[in-house]
């Protein structure tokens, strides 16, 4: 079962639409609502994006991600999920120069298991990865992101700087990521 981390960001309905239109068993939940005892259910996560900080939002998502990495779960962060992601497990993120956002080209520059070549996708951030902590590795970058997208080095846990679920290319991301 598949939990999603809805932490307000206007893109999660659009989330929830592609999980339910490709038929994933998951179950939606505001962050405020996570119950952090009842993790084992779940096989895989992801975190959505989010529009203001919030500690109590750091806070728990960062339980879930040391939980994902303990048990040796599935996890996707979007946006701010691959933010918090790269914080949890040691590195670093930066406020950008301006708000980024809009289509953009990301080169997979590492072979991986969910994607491959160039893809079209939607950028709205105002924060981004700075540096890896040593558990992370970049697999892709674009004109305006480093690390575009990040995977964990033994694990299927992975971070995407950009909103898959808002173009074709990054549907088939989370598809192929709900697969593995």
């Amino acid at each position: 079962m598949l939990l999603v981390v809805d932490n307000g960001s206007i893109y999660t309905k659009n989330l929830i639409n592609f999980l339910s239109e490709k038929k994933t068993e998951f179950i939606s939940k505001k962050f405020d609502e996570v119950n952090l005892s009842d993790m084992q259910q779940f096989d895989s996560f992801i975190l959505s994006g989010r529009r203001k900080n919030d500690r109590r939002i750091n806070a728990v998502n960062s339980k879930i991600i040391k939980y994902a990495v303990s048990e040796k779960k599935s996890l996707l962060g979007i946006c701010y999920g691959a933010e918090i992601l790269a914080i949890t497990l040691g590195g670093t993120i930066k406020k950008s120069d301006k708000h980024v956002g809009g289509q953009e080209t990301v080169v997979i520059e590492k072979e991986n298991e969910i994607c491959r070549g160039k893809i079209d996708v939607t950028e709205s951030h105002n924060y981004e990865i700075s540096q890896l902590g040593s558990q992370l590795h970049s697999l892709a970058s674009s004109k305006s992101c480093k690390y575009e997208i990040v995977k964990h080095n033994d694990l299927n846990i992975f971070g995407t700087q950009f909103h898959p679920e808002m173009s074709d290319d990054g549907q088939s991301i989370i598809q192929t990521f709900l697969s593995i």
